[in-house]
């Protein structure tokens, strides 16, 4: 039996960051010191030697404390980051959710919002007028389409986005995160629509903090430790590691 497409592959890759070493108060006096090639940077490399690959169908859990490279590693699959060195390939379609509020414009009603986020996801406006009633029953924000965003709740703009994101089959759903900020009962919703994707033959990648999450959603996990893999494997071994370490 042939083994499934590897769908991303990352090889020795590292994401490299400069961080200004002094206090600069004001854009003019940062300007005045770039021209002056007198900017002081110190070099962070929030990933290091990162090494892995993900295949058609997985799901993947993505671990480690704050500041540990988690965000990163999936900023750095998007494409969003490019990599120090190494080399990232990606192959198929994403639906990301990375950020809340990506992709919207808080001025713009939910409605308007709707077409502008899922033009941004490459949907066309007749694709996205035919599955509009779907998106809205499945966010539970019929009562606010003609609100601006900017007047939505972090747990609203959440579902929003979920919904958006995953009312076609991608092949590779990304979510960091951005689902701890709605009610328990949204969270249950979204888990349930995941597991149907991945029954459908989609890649998760799925970063939390909440360990029962990851272990109810993904078969595989990677702990990060300090923008490195300090272990990888089946999710009920590496989720024990971790929760015996926090300890």
């Amino acid at each position: 039996m042939a083994s499934k497409e590897v769908l991303i592959e990352i090889q020795d890759a590292s994401v490299r960051f400069n961080i200004a070493s002094e206090r600069i108060d004001n854009l003019k006096e940062y300007f005045i010191k770039l021209v002056k090639k007198e900017l002081m940077f110190q070099e962070f490399l929030a990933l290091k030697n990162i090494c892995f690959q993900v295949r058609k169908g997985e799901s993947w859990g993505i671990i480690g404390t704050n500041g540990s490279g988690k965000s990163t590693l999936l900023k750095l699959i998007c494409g969003i980051l490019k990599p120090f060195q190494g080399e990232v390939s990606v192959q198929g379609v994403i639906a990301p959710l990375i950020e809340l509020g990506a992709g919207f414009d808080g001025d713009l009603t939910a409605r308007e919002n709707i077409f502008l986020n899922g033009a941004v996801l490459g949907y066309s406006k007749k694709y996205m007028q035919k599955h509009f009633e779907e998106i809205v029953e499945f966010a539970e924000l019929k009562d606010f389409l003609d609100m601006p965003i900017k007047n939505y709740s972090s747990g609203m703009s959440a579902r929003l986005g979920f919904s958006i994101a995953t009312i076609v089959k991608p092949d590779i759903l990304i979510v960091d995160e951005v689902l701890s900020v709605g009610d328990y009962a949204f969270q249950q919703k979204c888990e349930k629509r995941m597991k149907e994707m991945l029954k459908a033959g989609t890649t998760l990648l799925y970063v939390s903090h909440a360990i029962e999450s990851v272990e109810n959603l993904c078969k595989n996990v990677i702990w990060l430790e300090k923008g490195r893999i300090k272990q990888s494997g089946t999710a009920e071994k590496v989720c024990q590691d971790y929760i015996e370490q926090l300890k």
